[in-house]
């Protein structure tokens, strides 16, 4: 029986402001507190809120058969629980029914699994732990950021804990092989992968409202008589887009409200059925395995690394950021550690981006600068700042040796300590239940 996973991504940076090169160790607040309240409000006006309204009456018109995963990163929760509290409040509704996964990822969106392991692990934890909190459920999927993945993000996450990920279903790691299975990596057998048919998910997130498509216009009965006239051996198919696809990539007047609501019930009534990631993990076996020793992630034709890492700027940018990670995690300074999250975000990079700024394209749609060199100056001036405040604690004459050796000294009294109130704790229990019983005594 064929079966559509549908996955869905949602996050936003906290945008810079305005930073020139005289604000250096003057003014130590980075963000645009309007335009983030602004954007975060109109996209969860325009998206969000009614996307969440969508798939919940199709979860509960479908008494649960329709089901779907959704990531968010931590840093598009910070600002829902302060500019879109209501988009938090749906989402929380479509976890208590049971047909919604949440995916883990990177706290900061970030691009911290192709510099420092550490970091990565970290921020995927503080993710997880986020959504743990606020929608009561624990990941076990994972999803990088952008879907980055490698050979070497695979030992990585299943280092972490991790069995199981999505990522992209480039031709250049499958070939002639169709991404609608699930498969193992190369290096490691045990992680399961689902990775994303980005025909039928683009076919929905790019062309969808497109009159120049040749199918246009795209309905959901056509849609499904598409999947159903694949091969009978092709069982899993996997629909990863952005959240917003609904209501702001693809605007409501398009009618791409009306075809997701549509889409279900064509689906069923042709045998076709919905899973979370996690479920057909579980329930299919891997047909075959992938080997990925160059990165990918799910963007552009080359689906690489270009958009984020792909000229001087951005790699210079890149580099100097994670230089100083290991002298950031050293800091209890919560203000430090919230602005190293929010800067590490792959947005900043994304806007330094020279790959099609020329052809006024998607570029300039989503980057709130001139140009990327007038991004690049901006994040640097920021960054400048940023490093200063680090190194006023932890100055350059300190070598990564010695900070290395800080760390797991560090480490150490962290375990010792938790291990020592373990203990007391134990104690405490003990005298408590032996002053009761001395109590009952005494009574009787």
């Amino acid at each position: 029986m064929k079966t559509i996973c549908f996955y869905f991504q949602i996050h936003q940076p906290y945008r810079l402001k305005r930073y020139r090169f005289f604000n250096i160790g003057r003014d130590h607040y980075y963000y645009d507190d309007y335009s983030n309240e602004d954007i975060m409000q109109q996209i969860a006006a325009r998206s969000f809120v009614p996307a969440n309204r969508m798939l919940l009456d199709l979860i509960r018109s479908s008494k649960g058969k329709f089901r779907v995963a959704i990531s968010v990163s931590g840093v598009a929760l910070d600002q829902m629980e302060v500019y879109a509290p209501e988009v938090i409040d749906g989402l929380k509704e479509l976890s208590k029914t049971g047909a919604v996964e949440f995916l883990a990822e990177t706290y900061s969106h970030s691009l911290a699994s192709l510099a420092d392991s550490v970091e990565f692990q970290n921020q995927v934890q503080m993710q997880t732990q986020k959504v743990k909190l606020l929608f009561d459920q624990k990941p076990t999927v994972l999803r990088n950021t952008e879907m980055i993945f490698s050979d070497d993000i695979a030992e990585m996450a299943y280092n972490m804990g991790y069995s199981k990920m999505i990522s992209e279903g480039a031709k250049l790691i499958l070939s002639w092989r169709s991404p609608n299975y699930v498969y193992t990596s190369e290096v490691q057998p045990n992680m399961k992968l689902l990775l994303r048919n980005s025909q039928f998910s683009d076919d929905i997130s790019l062309r969808f409202s497109d009159c120049t498509w040749k199918e246009y216009p795209l309905t959901a009965d056509k849609y499904i008589s598409w999947i159903d006239a694949t091969s009978p051996q092709e069982e899993v198919f996997n629909i990863f887009m952005n959240y917003e696809t609904f209501g702001n990539l693809q605007p409501s007047h398009s009618g791409i409200f009306e075809f997701m609501r549509a889409l279900p019930q064509f689906a069923f009534d042709r045998g076709i059925s919905f899973a979370t990631p996690s479920e057909i993990m579980e329930s299919h076996e891997p047909v075959g395995t992938v080997s990925v020793p160059n990165t990918i992630s799910w963007s552009d034709e080359e689906r690489d690394l270009s958009r984020w890492l792909g000229n001087k700027l951005q790699k210079s940018a890149f580099k100097t950021l994670y230089e100083i990670s290991e002298r950031v995690r050293l800091t209890n300074d919560r203000r430090l550690k919230m602005d190293w999250q929010y800067l590490q975000s792959s947005d900043h990079f994304y806007y330094m981006s020279t790959k099609h700024f020329y052809d006024g394209s998607m570029h300039n749609k989503f980057s709130p600068y001139q140009s990327p060199y007038d991004a690049f100056n901006n994040y640097m001036n920021v960054l400048s700042d940023f490093i200063d405040r680090v190194k006023a604690q932890y100055p350059d004459s300190v070598d990564n040796e010695e900070l290395n050796s800080l760390l797991t000294t560090i480490h150490n009294q962290e375990r010792e300590i938790k291990k020592l109130q373990a203990e007391l704790k134990k104690v405490l229990t003990g005298n408590e239940e032996k002053l009761v019983e001395k109590r009952q005594r005494k009574r009787n």
